[in-house]
């Protein structure tokens, strides 16, 4: 579940970007060289109502280089609001992603009823003053760049001007920071500032260290469908879309699928929702694989899975031992499972508290996934699915979620290699 960008060795992206920007502060003020207006001339407009989706601005990144360095951010905010996008977020710094405030007070100009968050490396109050003049309705306050007293100070000052703040956290002393004055809004970063690695688990584990009333903001790294019911799916509020959606806008209307909780694909099930934080409440069976997966890992010993349960006795035996997962089988094997162990032990939920996947091979020969097992997927009798065939991903997403995939590796090095994927 990660997306990796190499780095060289020792390299802190994020304090790159944070010195030189100070410098271009120093040498020529805090716009920049942008056009920034004595007084704010565009209307605040409240920032993330529906949809739960903000989609970016903007034409390279660090990782990623060159997006789309002809982007006329203008025409591209409307292309996101012909389709239902009310929430924008514009990259305004230079140097890494080739932004500007222009692109921000042009936008909001042209978009007025529009909500526009101002991404940026902001430092200071100025910055957010000349955010709110060129028209911004919101800011981003990272909280690893800042004190904890300039966090608390800032973000006072975005809310007596009107503007949201959407404070993102990734850091443990990022929560200590923001624990000091609860902000209603948080964001989550999927992508490592320091590294720009990322990884679509990371937000999943740190938004439960949030202990304050709060909406989450799921950001980076979210480009299909999957993606998005991956973030609703673990107790995210909405989502902050960049290269998926300046790359191809009709990427959108797959995203807002999976906010809403839709199932993907064209079989039995399809468009079913799916509930999201251990409820029935999205008409569907809870569907939170990941965010229970992750709750159950520890520092002294790897998650562990036991395949090839064919009766209770077994089943107990493995949570005994200490199983985080029990695997059923159901493909051509001696070990195959009957669906009615599924059934008996549905009754043990509190005695089993373990979750539980049904190991299937699919694709070519094999045909697609049984209807046994999309029927205890869809009933909440297993929590996910193993695809262990030749399955391609866009193929296990049709047929079933949540999902994963087992991989044989040959050697050491393939093992290696994952993280480039």
């Amino acid at each position: 579940m990660s997306r990796a960008s190499r780095t060289a060795a020792g390299r802190n992206i994020r304090d790159e970007i944070v010195a030189k920007r100070r410098a271009r502060i120093a040498a020529e003020g805090h716009t920049l060289g942008a056009t920034v207006p004595p007084e704010r001339e565009a209307p605040l407009v409240p920032f993330l109502n529906d949809p739960p989706l903000i989609c970016e601005i903007k034409r390279r990144s660090p990782s990623r280089g060159a997006i789309d360095p002809s982007i006329d951010p203008v025409a591209l905010a409307g292309r996101y609001r012909d389709r239902g996008v009310r929430s924008l977020s514009v990259l305004t710094e230079e140097d890494h992603f080739a932004g500007s405030l222009d692109d921000l007070a042009a936008v909001k100009a042209a978009w007025p009823d529009l909500a526009v968050l101002r991404k940026d490396f902001l430092l200071d109050e100025e910055d957010l003053r000349v955010s709110y003049r060129a028209g911004a309705d919101a800011v981003l306050l990272i909280a690893s760049i800042l004190g904890g007293e300039e966090l608390a100070r800032l973000h006072a000052l975005a809310s007596d001007l009107g503007m949201a703040a959407l404070v993102e956290l990734h850091e443990e002393a990022d929560f200590a920071k923001a624990r000091a004055f609860a902000p209603p809004l948080v964001g989550i970063n999927a992508r490592d500032l320091a590294t720009f690695r990322v990884d679509l688990l990371t937000p999943v584990v740190l938004r439960e260290r949030i202990d304050w009333e709060h909406r989450a903001v799921f950001e980076s790294g979210v480009f299909t469908h999957e993606d998005a019911l991956l973030v609703v799916t673990s107790g995210f509020d909405a989502v902050l879309v960049g290269e998926a959606a300046v790359r191809d806008q009709d990427a959108i209307t797959g995203i807002l699928a999976g906010l809403r909780g839709e199932i993907p694909g064209s079989g039995p099930g399809a468009g079913a929702g799916v509930a999201g934080a251990g409820d029935a409440a999205g008409g569907g069976p809870a569907r939170d694989f990941w965010r229970r997966l992750v709750a159950r890992r520890r520092t002294d010993r790897p998650l562990a899975k036991i395949c090839g349960i064919t009766n209770r006795a077994d089943a107990e035996l493995a949570v005994g031992l200490g199983a985080d997962v029990l695997g059923f089988v159901f493909a051509d094997s001696p070990r195959r499972a009957d669906p009615a162990l599924l059934e008996e032990l549905a009754g043990l939920s509190a005695e089993l508290p373990v979750l539980k996947v049904a190991v299937v091979v699919t694709g070519g020969e094999h045909g697609a996934l049984p209807e046994d097992v999309r029927g205890l997927l869809e009933r909440g009798l297993v929590d996910a699915v193993q695809f262990h065939g030749e399955e391609q991903p866009a193929e296990c997403a049709r047929q079933a979620f949540p999902y994963y995939r087992a991989l044989r590796f040959a050697s050491a090095a393939e093992a290696d290699a994952i993280d480039g994927w």
